[in-house]
């Protein structure tokens, strides 16, 4: 099974030297990939206070530079964007890297970023949807002409074409059931969330894999997940160090509504002990590989990994990242699979 690693840290509080963080972000990516970590992902927020963050596509393409044989996961916001400039920002990405680009397309959840688009929540999905179908085929025709409800285009020609045929690999996003069916319908890899419990997973799984069985789409696949990690020497260590990071970003969450959209009855403001439960992996290599090795089992893969968040000291960190590659990323290697390009 292949691992990767969330890029360190693209969001930091407001009010912190963004610049001065450039730096570490280049170190790690070079590091992660020393150490045997095979793809390194992104996320996107735009108004994101309590923090402010980097912009995927302009990050991954400094880090295209710094690294050779990593893949390079943007998670985009597809219901903010029209899709001409997207299609032609990713073919460009995709070129810049050498064909290493990864797409996952998500819909967003935080009011904040629909009210600063000018975009009504309740449109989120048909805008993705449309937004996705319309960049597939800018990528893959010659031109377009596509009426939606939100895309309209007439004869249009994406000049730009990306390096992988026919098109980088898509997931999908998705938190509540209906969304996980709907990546499978589609016979679009679902982006396993970090944010639900193992039992939740687990079922969602499940419910994918029949959606995309009846759909005609393969349903073996395994699926890319991120899960959120640290790892430290031992458990006691771990837990010391990662918990008032990971906390305060869960508590960040809960202020977006986050874990609404998992569950009306999700709750990310209980307790940290609790809240960690088959959600977060933190603890000593045999922890982690032992937790890991469960989350294998249910057909994740690649696995990405959120070593840090908001606040967490980069020394931190890249002890965990350097632990993790020598100790845990050996137990895995030679257990890859396809997770299909959507």
């Amino acid at each position: 099974m292949e691992f990767g690693v969330w890029v360190w840290s693209n969001q930091a509080p407001v009010g912190e030297d963004m610049a001065g963080r450039v730096p570490n972000i280049l170190r790690w990516a070079r590091e992660a990939e020393e150490l045997g970590y095979r793809h390194l992902s992104i996320g996107h927020h735009y108004a994101a206070d309590p923090y402010q963050a980097l912009q995927p596509i302009p990050t991954l393409a400094r880090l295209a530079g710094e690294t050779h044989s990593a893949r390079l996961c943007a998670t985009i916001l597809f219901s903010l964007h029209r899709p001409i400039e997207l299609a032609e920002q990713l073919a460009t990405l995709d070129i810049l890297s050498g064909g290493r680009l990864t797409v996952c397309a998500g819909p967003g959840y935080r009011e904040q970023e629909f009210a600063a688009f000018g975009i009504d929540p309740k449109t989120k999905v048909s805008r993705t949807l449309e937004c996705l179908e319309a960049v597939r085929r800018l990528w893959t025709e010659e031109s377009v002409t596509l009426q939606g409800r939100h895309v309209r285009l007439d004869d249009v020609r994406a000049t730009m074409k990306p390096l992988q045929k026919p098109h980088p690999p898509l997931w999908m996003a998705a938190n509540a059931d209906v969304a996980v069916e709907r990546a499978a319908r589609l016979g679009i890899p679902w982006f396993v969330n970090p944010h639900a419990d193992y039992e939740t997973i687990a079922r969602q799984v499940a419910l994918y894999r029949k959606a995309a069985r009846e759909a005609g789409h393969p349903s073996d696949i395994s699926l890319p997940a991120i899960r959120e990690l640290y790892c430290a020497e031992t458990t006691e260590q771990a837990l010391m160090e990662a918990a008032p990071y990971v906390g305060a970003k869960y508590a960040a969450y809960a202020d977006w509504g986050q874990d609404k959209t998992i569950s009306p009855t999700e709750d990310f403001r209980r307790e940290l002990a609790k809240l960690m439960e088959g959600r977060f992996i933190i603890g000593s290599p045999d922890d982690c590989a032992a937790d890991l090795a469960r989350w294998e089992a249910l057909g994740l893969g690649p696995i990405v990994l959120r070593m840090h968040w908001s606040g967490t000291p980069f020394e931190l960190s890249l002890k965990s990242l350097r632990l993790f590659g020598e100790h845990v990323i050996p137990r895995f290697r030679g257990k890859g699979a396809d997770t299909g390009a959507g």
